[in-house]
């Protein structure tokens, strides 16, 4: 096939809001034999334009013949269900308290929502399975502190269901929950999960995806690429606070434990994901050694 032949193919499914494909090629042969596991969660959850607008980037990505692991959380919607049941949520250095009640509601929001992303990616002419507690499970965990009930920490992960949806260009979409050695449901903290995920396949890149545009320097400024040393001195020196802090410690543990680079970018701009891997200037912060 002709190279004009091969881009007008591409521009079938490119989006038409994505700058002209120029130089593509060198990013598919960048990736192509790499694996690329995307977290999708935040306050992005909830907005359904920022929902099709990711189905639509991991369907192209798809369609390239790239490999795609899909981690998804769930916060914002599992915190409305809970207020439907006048459950209060409580929450201890940034993880959910996960008590027998609210497990059950969490397993059955997150379950729901995992069909959702496969069903969308689906009807987009793409293949993709669930991966879940009640379907095609790979992790199994350990309790994590007891006081925060039925939260667990990922302790083996069995990429085999993984690895044969990707041979077959499907796309395997894990939600954050495992079971522990009695087959009990334990919630995963969704950063937590994708890291373990990218970890155990030596991905090329994780990217998380959530509701700020990166990492920000002292001066408010937007950090395009940052070395996990100098990421640490941003916590030490309370540069980075709050929520974020556990998000950037997945980070850490992921470049220095076999992921090439993580990036923080902001999933309520447009194609994001992208513009990140289709481009050399790409989008959020990357952080690699």
């Amino acid at each position: 096939m002709s190279e004009e032949n091969y881009l007008k193919n591409i521009e079938k499914f490119w989006p038409k809001k994505m700058p002209k494909i120029t130089n593509i090629e060198k990013y598919i042969l960048k990736y192509k034999k790499e694996i690329i596991v995307i977290k999708y969660g935040g306050n992005v959850l909830i907005d359904r334009n920022i929902f099709n607008n990711f189905i639509e980037d991991i369907s192209v990505l798809n369609k390239l013949g790239l490999s795609i692991v899909v981690v998804h959380g769930g916060g914002p919607r599992i915190e409305r269900e809970l207020k439907k049941e006048n459950i209060e949520s409580k929450f201890v250095k940034g993880l959910r308290v996960t008590d027998k009640k609210v497990i059950g509601i969490v397993e059955k929001v997150l379950i729901d929502f995992n069909k959702d992303i496969v069903n969308s990616l689906i009807s987009k002419g793409s293949k993709a399975i669930p991966i879940n507690t009640d379907s095609n499970n790979i992790i199994n965990v350990t309790p994590d502190k007891e006081e925060l009930g039925f939260v667990g920490i990922p302790n083996k992960i069995n990429t085999d269901i993984i690895n044969e949806a990707i041979n077959q260009n499907q796309i395997p979409v894990v939600a954050p929950l495992g079971l522990d050695m009695n087959n009990q449901t334990f919630n995963i903290n969704g950063d937590t999960a994708a890291s373990a995920i990218a970890k155990k396949l030596r991905s090329r890149r994780l990217l998380l995806m959530t509701n700020v545009e990166g990492v920000y320097d002292d001066k408010k400024n937007l950090i395009s690429e940052i070395k996990p040393f100098d990421l640490e001195n941003l916590v030490k020196f309370k540069i980075v606070q709050g929520g974020m802090i556990p998000k950037i410690e997945n980070c850490i543990d992921a470049v220095e434990n076999g992921v090439r680079g993580v990036v923080i970018l902001d999933g309520r701009k447009p194609h994001s994901i992208l513009e990140e891997i289709f481009s050399d200037k790409g989008a959020g912060t990357l952080i690699r050694k």
